[in-house]
């Protein structure tokens, strides 16, 4: 067992994460499949959808950011955030028995679900430092993400299995009943928090004026918010190319992306040791282009099944891995170079850009994919993610050996 998960503190705080990523993983494919064969939503309804849901992050995460900062319980935010998606998709399958379900509930249990979301990962950033050594942040990085990326494997086929057998609605329950599990363990958990943020610099805009000023983590950022970008405009459109163009059925779809996302356990297990060996910030760049060049093949796939579906899962397999790789660098670097007292505000500042961006890339992918045809939007989005990169190559990051150090706190300016 790996050093951490034997502190009773960090495994319980692991085990919510856990079992909430294995729900999510069947709501991103039940949510959008009950738009498709509940609802017969098409390219433009599907990325009105994918925007409700990733708008709040837009809207809210410097408010956010800024409010959790001051305030003392970080844990009993993340608490009742879980308890409230839970509540919010236990509706749906409420109002689909009652036949009384439509496209703009959907959006709406997407919106406030979305929103919910915000809080939560704001006040998680700032959590994960009360729990885990600065040392341990790439460990415990991957441990996370290696939970993720089991998801990945077993959430989509689950998540599958269950639309084909129950139906959407009812598969979402799954979800629902994950959110309350997440919420017992950080119940169970007592780490002792930073102190509120006090002082000057508690503005709104403060998060945002320290990435623009920080040679690390300002090119980061616009690195993730160009890949999201078109990456989103992607993901917006790929249930419905793969379940009525190629017409895969929910259970071969939730197969194909469980199967593929072996790649993400891979890559789970071994960021530690590339990052060793080649230092952290090549390990980022790598991952930059391992994650989005795989999905060109989607676009590609034709020809006979097996064939197809070859080529879907090796975009699944190569692209979750260079995710993992992502998640885990990036994350590490980015915490390292954040003082404390500034995680939520830069947090919510982060969201707001890098998240903010995904809902216009999802209504981009919409409208595209409406005009030019799903296909062909597929092709740009997936060459455009490839774009990110070219931000991190003039900087300071890919010579990075080790973790950053902080930057200075404005606090602690002259």
């Amino acid at each position: 067992m790996p050093a951490l998960l034997r502190r009773r503190v960090f495994r319980r705080y692991w085990s919510a994460q856990t079992v909430s990523l294995f729900g999510d993983q069947i709501s991103m494919l039940a949510l959008p499949l009950l738009a498709v064969l509940g609802t017969g939503a098409g390219p433009a309804e599907m990325g009105y959808l994918t925007a409700a849901a990733l708008a709040p992050n837009l809207l809210f995460s410097l408010l956010a950011g800024a409010w959790v900062d001051r305030y003392p319980h970080k844990r009993r935010l993340m608490i009742l955030a879980d308890l409230g998606r839970a509540l919010l998709l236990a509706a749906i399958p409420v109002a689909y028995l009652l036949d009384v379900l439509t496209l703009e509930q959907l959006y709406l249990v997407a919106f406030l679900t979305g929103t919910l979301a915000v809080v939560f990962e704001v006040a998680h950033s700032t959590l994960f430092v009360s729990v885990v050594p600065r040392a341990d942040y790439v460990e415990a990085n991957s441990l996370l993400n290696g939970s993720r990326a089991m998801s990945y494997v077993a959430g989509p086929s689950a998540g599958g299995g269950l639309v084909q057998v129950l139906t959407a609605p009812v598969a979402l329950l799954a979800d629902a009943l994950s959110y309350l599990v997440s919420a017992l363990f950080l119940a169970r958990i007592r780490p002792v928090e930073p102190a509120p943020a006090t002082g000057r610099g508690l503005g709104l805009g403060e998060g945002l004026r320290f990435i623009g000023r920080s040679p690390i983590l300002r090119p980061v950022l616009l690195a993730t918010t160009t890949m999201n970008l078109f990456n989103f405009m992607f993901s917006a459109l790929f249930v419905l190319y793969v379940s009525t163009e190629l017409d895969l059925s929910p259970g071969l779809l939730g197969a194909v992306i469980g199967v593929g996302s072996l790649g993400a356990l891979l890559g789970a297990v071994l960021t530690g040791r590339l990052v060793r060996r080649f230092g952290i910030g090549r390990a980022v760049l790598i991952s930059f282009v391992l994650f989005p060049a795989p999905l060109l093949l989607v676009p590609l796939a034709s020809g006979p099944t097996p064939v197809l579906l070859g080529l879907l899962v090796a975009s699944e397999f190569v692209s979750g891995l260079g995710v993992m790789m992502m998640d885990i660098t990036v994350g590490s670097v980015q915490t390292a170079a954040t003082p404390e007292a500034l995680l939520a505000r830069v947090t919510g500042a982060k969201r707001t850009v890098n998240y903010g961006i995904r809902p216009i890339g999802a209504l981009l992918g919409g409208t595209l994919g409406a005009t030019l045809g799903v296909r062909p939007t597929l092709w740009i989005a997936a060459a455009g993610a490839l774009l990110g990169a070219l931000w991190l190559l003039p900087s300071s990051v890919p010579a990075l050996r080790e973790l950053p150090e902080q930057g200075e706190p404005p606090e602690h300016r002259p």
